[in-house]
This record gives C-alpha cells, structure tokens and sequence, in this order.
C-alpha cells in the first residue's frame, strides 16, 4: 500500500531568488538596488504545464535539458549559451523565452529597495536588506496564500545556498519572521528548502529571469523592457487591481 499524502501540504510552491548584492557598505554605483522576486505557482501548474514547457524549450536549442537557465548568461553569452552570439538564433531564442513567461501560470511577489535611499532612510538598515526584503517578501506571499485558501497548509519556500555562513543568516531570519508572523501576529505555514545553484530547478530558473528586469525598470525606467513589460501582469494585486504595496513593493 502506497504511503499516504500528508493533508496539511498545501497547493502552492514559492520559489525566490535575488537581484544585486545586499551590501551597504560598498554599493555599485551601476546597480545600487536590490530585488527579491517570490514566484508562487500552484503545484498542478507546475508539474503540469511550467516544468514540460521549459524542458521542450530546452530540447530545441540544446537537445537536453541539462542545462540551467541564468539571465546573465542569456544576457552575455558564454560557454553553453554561445550560440547566442548569432543574432538571429538569439532574437528567435528570445521569442520564444518570451512567450514561455507569457504563459507562465505565476503570480509574482517583488520587493525592491534603493540601497542609498535605505541607507539613509528611516528604516533601521542594520536589520540588512536581505532580511527586511524577506520579511515584506513573506508576509505578502502569505496575504497571497490567505486569499486562496491556503492559511493552514504547509507551503515550501525553496531558495538557492549562497554559502554556508549567509545560508545560516537566511535561515535564521527565515524562521524569526515566520514564528512571529509580521503584520499577520501568527506563525507563517512556511517551510524553507535550501538547493544547491546547480540544481536545475525550473521555479528557481523563472525566479532567476525575474529578479533582474524588476531592477533595471527602477533603474532605468525609459528603456524598452519587454521582460518587465510580462512580468508586472503577473504582480499579486489588490481586488482593486492594485500592484503597488501588494505584490509589488519599492523601498523606501
């Protein structure tokens, strides 16, 4: 006989990665922000539609789906990416990446802050970046989660190791703000699963192609960004259709 499902596992995967280092003490003048990008997807969704559709992606331009998806390295191709040197193979690649994001069946979760303006601002800045964006980032996710249902369900938060001391750092945080619960005074349902970056997750792979785009419409907010332009449709909103404090949040 088969081992029986847990029934407090819930619907939903969060994936997380970053954009920018979180530094306050050295901030690169050519990206001082940094972004945090949450992307929820239900599970059915997930298995079903996102992990097949970046693997056939994957088949047609490498003949496997070996390979990880980095945004750096699509955006300066090296090594596996090289082929992308050829412009017309690299629009044709782009295309098609495009599309995939449009389809993806996600709700996304960005918080973003201006380095200097942080600094200098009224938040206590030795609280770290990371941490305060992981605090706003989780307290949205669960708002999110309330909303479907998912208040009492376990619900996994999977993030890349980063090394062993700031792996200790995440979780540390993680877990203070999800026994306090931010502005929801409960103990958030998360439980967080640390992979290796050379796993070749497809959430964590969206969430990577996520994160950057977000800085670089803060940034530089005339230039053309198709990524951003897909990216804000799929923002947690209010019910009045509001992104801004919902799944999207500038700071300060």
């Amino acid at each position: 006989m088969s081992p029986q499902p847990q029934q407090d596992f819930g619907d939903y995967l969060v994936f997380v990665d970053e954009s920018g280092d979180h530094s306050l003490t050295r901030i690169n003048p050519q990206h001082p922000v940094f972004v945090l990008a949450f992307v929820i997807i239900r599970k059915s969704d997930y298995i079903g539609t996102l992990c097949p559709e970046l693997q056939h992606f994957k088949m047609r331009y490498w003949r496997h789906d070996e390979v990880v998806l980095h945004e750096h390295e699509i955006r300066k191709p090296q090594d596996a990416f090289s082929f992308l040197l050829r412009r017309p193979v690299r629009e044709r690649f782009l295309e098609e990446l495009t599309a995939l994001m449009e389809a993806m069946p996600a709700t996304i979760v960005a918080v973003l802050i201006d380095k200097p303006a942080f600094a200098a601002g009224p938040d206590d800045p030795a609280t770290g970046v990371y941490d305060h964006a992981m605090k706003i980032g989780i307290d949205a996710v669960f708002r999110f989660l309330i909303e479907a249902g998912q208040a009492e369900q376990r619900t996994p938060v999977i993030v890349e190791c980063r090394g062993r001391k700031e792996d200790r750092e995440l979780e540390l945080a993680f877990r203070r703000h999800c026994d306090v619960g931010g502005t929801h005074a409960r103990p958030l349902p998360f439980d967080l699963v640390m992979v290796p970056k050379t796993s070749n997750s497809a959430g964590l792979q969206i969430a990577d192609l996520v994160a950057r785009p977000i800085g670089i419409a803060h940034l530089r907010p005339h230039q053309a960004n198709r990524a951003f332009d897909i990216i804000r449709t799929r923002f947690y909103q209010s019910p009045a259709g509001e992104a801004d404090g919902w799944g999207f949040h500038s700071i300060p």
